[in-house]
């Protein structure tokens, strides 16, 4: 679809999004590994895969999936939320390989699977913290911060204006 006054290289007035085909009318099913099954692993959230296939179930929809940072962890396992490795995945929940295989029996089954990825923060010992410091929010002070209004202590955020 070509726009008479569309530019690729300018920037645009409204950001245009096309949805692909086939997320129209999809059923979207979201899964927390850690609490869908008793073991808490990918290989269990395979084997649901034929009973949520049967539901009606488009698109799995996985919360965090990467390691847990350890520094200022909330309780003995962590906030999802506060990523140590965006390249790897949760000990607690299997190997990559396991990752890897519940990605291809999603897509055996005919659905799609997405990740809940999270990019306004990361834990306070991902290694982006050390390697590129200046990509964090600093308080006055110079010291890194998460939200200073929410109990959001286990993560700092993001400077997009980096």
């Amino acid at each position: 679809m070509h726009h008479p006054h569309f530019d690729p290289y300018q920037p645009q007035k409204y950001v245009q999004i096309k949805n692909p085909d086939w997320l129209k009318n999809a059923t979207l099913y979201e899964i927390n590994v850690r609490q869908f099954s008793k073991e808490g692993t990918f290989k269990a959230v395979e084997k649901e895969l034929p009973r949520l296939r049967k539901m009606g179930i488009d698109i799995i929809w996985l919360m965090p999936i990467h390691p847990i940072g350890i520094v200022n962890r909330k309780g003995s396992l962590g906030s999802f939320y506060s990523v140590k490795d965006y390249l790897g995945v949760n000990p607690e929940f299997g190997t990559e390989e396991d990752f890897r295989h519940l990605v291809e029996t999603v897509h055996a089954q005919g659905m799609r699977l997405i990740l809940d990825w999270v990019a306004n923060h990361s834990s306070w010992d991902n290694s982006l913290v050390t390697k590129h410091p200046e990509w964090y929010k600093k308080s006055q002070d110079g010291n890194f911060q998460s939200l200073p209004w929410r109990d959001y202590d286990d993560i700092i955020d993001f400077d997009y204006t980096q």
